[in-house]
C-alpha cells in the first residue's frame, strides 16, 4: 500500500509538474493550422504577448495558437493560480534539458494509462499531498531506497495499444 501510494504520488507529481510547466504542444490536426491574426486577440492578450508583436507573423501558426491559447488561460486564472503557475514556470526554466525530457516522458506515460488508472493516481497523489510533510519525506526516503525491481510491481504500466487487423 505504501509503495503504491509513493509511486502514485511520484508519477502524478512528476506528470502534473511537467504539464503545468511544459510549453503547450499543439493538438494533432488533420489540416495545418491557420495563422492567428494579431488583431484577432483581445487587448489583454496582446499586452501579455507584446514581446512577440514584432515577429508575430513569422511565427508558425501552431506556435501562434499555443501562445494565444496560453494567454487566454492566463487571463482566466485567479491571482493565486497565476502565482503558482509563475513558480512552476520558473522551476521549469531552471531545470536541465535532460530533466525536462524525463518529465515529458513521465507525462506521456501517465497519459497512456486508462482513465481509471489515471483517476487512481490522482487520488493517491491527493492523499499524499494531504499527509504531514514529515510523512511525505519518509515515504520519499523509502522510495529512493527501493531498487527498480522493488518499484516495478507498484508502477502502473500503460496498456499496449491494439490495432485492428486490416
Amino acid at each position: 500500500m505504501i509503495r503504491a501510494l509513493i509511486v502514485g504520488a511520484g508519477l502524478f507529481l512528476a506528470a502534473a509538474s511537467a504539464v503545468a510547466q511544459a510549453p503547450t504542444a499543439p493538438a494533432p490536426a488533420a489540416a495545418p493550422a491557420a495563422p492567428k491574426a494579431w488583431s484577432s486577440m483581445s487587448p489583454q492578450q496582446q499586452q501579455l504577448l507584446h514581446s512577440y508583436q514584432g515577429n508575430w507573423d513569422s511565427l508558425p501558426p501552431e506556435r501562434q495558437r499555443a501562445l494565444a491559447n496560453g494567454s487566454q488561460r492566463w487571463l482566466s486564472m485567479t491571482p493565486e493560480q497565476r502565482s503558482s503557475a509563475q513558480q512552476r514556470f520558473t522551476q521549469w526554466r531552471a531545470m536541465p534539458p535532460e530533466q525536462r525530457q524525463v518529465l515529458r516522458q513521465r507525462w506521456q506515460q501517465y497519459k497512456s494509462l486508462p482513465p481509471e488508472q489515471q483517476q487512481r493516481l490522482r487520488e493517491s497523489f491527493n492523499r499524499f499531498r494531504q499527509m504531514p510533510p514529515e510523512r511525505r519525506m519518509e515515504l520519499r526516503r523509502q522510495w529512493r531506497q527501493m531498487s527498480p525491481e522493488q518499484r516495478r510491481p507498484v508502477i502502473p504500466q500503460p496498456q499496449a495499444t491494439r490495432r485492428s487487423p486490416r
